[in-house]
């Protein structure tokens, strides 16, 4: 008997359509959060048949735009142990805002979407690596007089988290431009480092790191 000829096509097509359904999701409902699920549909260029059968609701695809910020976000955190001799805590605060800022907009969208639709909850849940991260490293900062202590370091990321989102939300509107360089060293300064060390910092550890250069090429646009 012959067998039927392989669905790959439809399977590729399939993964195709969920993906630029998301892509648009993530571009449209940062612009705006009360986007209908039929407008959504017509912007990625699918039927609204399509779209229900891969979300077949609202929050259904609000989870997998969470799912997908929280892989993007644990991606761009750094991998495995500190080293023996960890760089300074200016520095690695750098690397970690630049980090954050190349997966910047799946960010914001959480954040913008937290309370009516996600919930405050699971975007803490989402969230919750990155924010140790900084939090971690800005304790090590304060205990090393790199860092002021007028802030718990829990209580000053959040602040840098809020000063993060509001950057992002002017580069959103075309008031800022900027590759996460500037956001850098305004978080910084915002710890207590002096304007010009911390322009330094910035600029040593962007020249330097190529896999922040070339993360910044690769997500243009």
């Amino acid at each position: 008997m012959t067998k039927p000829p392989a669905r790959v096509p439809q399977r590729s097509n399939a993964r195709s359509n969920r993906e630029r359904i998301l892509a648009t999701a993530r571009r449209e409902l940062g612009r705006n959060p009360d986007i209908t699920l039929e407008e959504l549909a017509r912007a990625s260029g699918v039927v609204r048949r399509t779209l229900f059968g891969h979300f077949p609701g609202r929050e259904a695809l609000l989870e997998a735009l969470a799912e997908e910020a929280s892989e993007a976000l644990k991606a761009a955190l750094p991998a495995g142990p500190e080293p023996a001799e960890p760089e300074s805590a200016d520095r690695a605060f750098v690397r970690f805002v630049l980090s954050m800022w190349t997966v910047g907009d799946r960010y914001r969208l959480l954040l913008a979407l937290a309370r009516r639709d996600l919930g405050v909850e699971r975007v803490a849940e989402v969230l919750a690596p990155a924010r140790r991260v900084a939090t971690a490293i800005l304790d090590r900062g304060q205990r090393d007089g790199v860092f002021h202590t007028q802030l718990p370091p829990a209580v000053l990321s959040a602040g840098l988290e809020a000063l993060t989102i509001a950057l992002l939300e002017e580069l959103n509107t075309g008031e800022l431009e900027d590759d996460g360089t500037h956001a850098a060293v305004a978080a910084l300064i915002a710890t207590g480092v002096p304007e010009k060390q911390a322009r330094d910092v910035v600029d040593e550890i962007a020249g330097a790191d190529d896999r922040f250069l070339n993360q910044q090429s690769g997500t243009a646009g």
